[in-house]
C-alpha cells in the first residue's frame, strides 16, 4: 500500500494539473474581451449561450479525453489512425491556431501589466514571454507549469467574484435570458465563436496530451481522466459565468450609455471592468488579464508542440526549446505588429470547424477496438450527446462563418 501511494499522489497531481491548465487556457484575454463585447451586445439573452457552451464544452471534453485516455493515443494519433493523413491536418491547424492565439496571449498579457502599474507595452512584451519561457526551462517544469496553472487560475476566479458582487447583476433578468433568450438564431454567432475560442482546437486537447505526457492512460486512470474532465469544465464554466455577470450588471446598472461604451471601447472588457469599479475596477482587470494572458501562452505552447512532436522527431527530442522558440517568436510578432485581430479572427474560424471535425473522427474511433480496446464499451449517453453536439457545431460553424468573415470589412 505504501509504495501505491506516492504513484497514486503523482497521477492526481498530474490530472489536477491537466484540469487547471485546460481551464486556465479557456478563459484567456481574447474570450474575456469577446464575452463582454457580446453581452452588451446581446444582454440578458447571453445567458442562454453561455448555459449552451458549457453544456457542450462538458460533452465535447468527456468523449474527447475518455476517448484519448482509453487509447493512449494523442488527438494526431488517433485521427491518423482513423482517416490516415488527417492527424496531419488538423495537427497544422491546432498548430496555427495555437501559435494565433499565443501572439494575443502574449499581447494581453502586456496590455494586463500597462493596466496594473504603467508599465511600456513593449517591456510587457518581454517580461511576459520571459516569465512563460521560464516556466518550462526550469528544473522541474511539469510542476512548475502544474503550479502556476492553478494559482494564476484561482486568482482570476477570485477577481471575477469580486467584480461579480461589485457590480450586482440582476439575476431576474439573469432568469429571463437564460429560459426566454430574444431571437434565439442570432446567438449562434456568439456561440460558436467563444466556443471556438475557449473549446475549440488545442484547448479541447491541452488536458488530454497533459496527462497522456504524464504516462496516465488506460481502463484502471479512466474514472480519474473524467473526473479531472469534469473538474476544468468547472472552472472554465464558473469563469464563463461570472464575467457575463459583471458586464451584465454594469450594462443593467448603467443603462444604454454604459452598453455603448463597452461596445464602443478598444477593450470591451477594460471598460466593463472601469465602469463597474473605476480605478479599482481597472488594476483588478489588468491582474486578471495578466494572469490569463500567462496561463493561456503556456496552454496554448504546449499543446501546439504536443501535436507536432509525434509526427516530427526532432520535435520530440528537443521539446522545450521548440515550445521557447514558439513563445519568443509570438513575442516578436506581437511587438513588431502590434495586433493581431485579423489573424485572430481566421483562428477563431478555424477553432470552429475544427471542434466538430475532432470530435466527429473521436467518436468514430470507438467502433476500432485495435485503439480502444475489445472490452471498452463507451457511454452510449456520452456518444448520442457528443454525434449531436458535432452536428450543432459544424450547423452553427457554417450559419456563423458569413459573419465572422464580415469583421474584416
Amino acid at each position: 500500500m505504501s509504495q501505491l501511494e506516492p504513484e497514486q499522489k503523482r497521477i492526481r497531481a498530474a490530472l489536477i494539473g491537466a484540469a487547471f491548465m485546460t481551464g486556465a487556457s479557456s478563459i484567456g484575454p481574447g474570450f474575456m474581451v469577446q464575452t463582454s463585447l457580446f453581452t452588451a451586445q446581446y444582454g440578458q439573452s447571453l445567458a442562454a449561450v453561455v448555459v449552451a457552451m458549457i453544456v457542450m464544452d462538458t460533452v465535447a471534453k468527456l468523449n474527447i479525453w475518455s476517448i484519448l485516455g482509453i487509447s493512449g493515443l494523442r488527438g494526431q494519433e488517433l485521427a491518423n489512425r482513423v482517416l490516415p493523413g488527417s492527424g496531419n491536418v488538423i495537427a497544422i491547424l491546432v498548430t496555427f491556431g495555437g501559435f494565433t492565439f499565443a501572439i494575443g496571449n502574449v499581447g494581453g498579457a502586456a496590455l494586463g501589466l500597462n493596466a496594473v502599474c504603467g508599465l511600456p507595452l513593449q517591456a510587457g512584451y518581454l517580461l511576459s514571454s520571459g516569465l512563460a519561457v521560464s516556466l518550462f526551462l526550469i528544473k522541474n517544469a511539469s510542476n512548475g507549469i502544474n503550479w502556476a496553472s492553478q494559482v494564476l487560475s484561482v486568482m482570476v476566479l477570485v477577481i471575477l467574484l469580486i467584480m461579480a458582487f461589485q457590480t450586482h447583476p440582476p439575476m431576474n433578468r439573469v432568469a429571463d435570458g437564460l429560459l426566454f433568450p430574444e431571437q434565439p438564431v442570432s446567438l449562434l454567432v456568439p456561440l460558436i465563436t467563444l466556443l471556438g475560442g475557449s473549446t475549440g482546437g488545442y484547448i479541447a486537447y491541452s488536458g488530454a496530451h497533459r496527462f497522456l505526457d504524464a504516462g496516465i492512460f488506460g481502463r484502471e486512470n479512466l474514472r480519474g481522466i473524467q473526473k479531472s474532465t469534469l473538474l476544468t469544465c468547472g472552472i472554465t464554466g464558473l469563469s464563463r459565468i461570472l464575467i457575463f455577470l459583471v458586464v451584465f450588471g454594469v450594462c443593467a446598472a448603467g443603462g444604454n450609455a454604459a452598453t455603448y461604451a463597452i461596445e464602443a471601447a478598444e477593450n470591451p472588457a477594460a471598460q466593463a471592468f472601469l465602469l463597474g469599479a473605476g480605478e479599482l475596477g481597472s488594476r483588478l482587470f489588468g491582474v486578471a488579464l495578466f494572469c490569463a494572458g500567462i496561463t493561456t501562452t503556456i496552454g496554448s505552447s504546449y499543446t501546439s508542440v504536443s501535436f507536432l512532436k509525434t509526427l516530427y522527431p526532432v520535435v520530440g527530442r528537443n521539446e522545450k526549446w521548440f515550445i521557447t522558440g514558439f513563445i519568443v517568436l509570438a513575442a516578436v510578432l506581437i511587438a513588431a505588429i502590434g495586433k493581431a485581430t485579423a489573424l485572430l479572427v481566421i483562428a477563431g474560424v478555424i477553432n470552429g470547424f475544427v471542434l466538430p471535425m475532432t470530435l466527429a473522427i473521436t467518436l468514430w474511433s470507438i467502433r476500432d477496438k485495435s485503439i480502444v480496446g475489445e472490452d471498452y464499451r463507451h457511454s452510449r449517453v456520452l456518444t448520442v450527446t457528443g454525434i449531436v453536439i458535432t452536428a450543432i457545431t459544424a450547423y452553427a460553424a457554417f450559419r456563423a462563418l458569413p459573419s465572422s468573415l464580415a469583421m474584416f470589412y
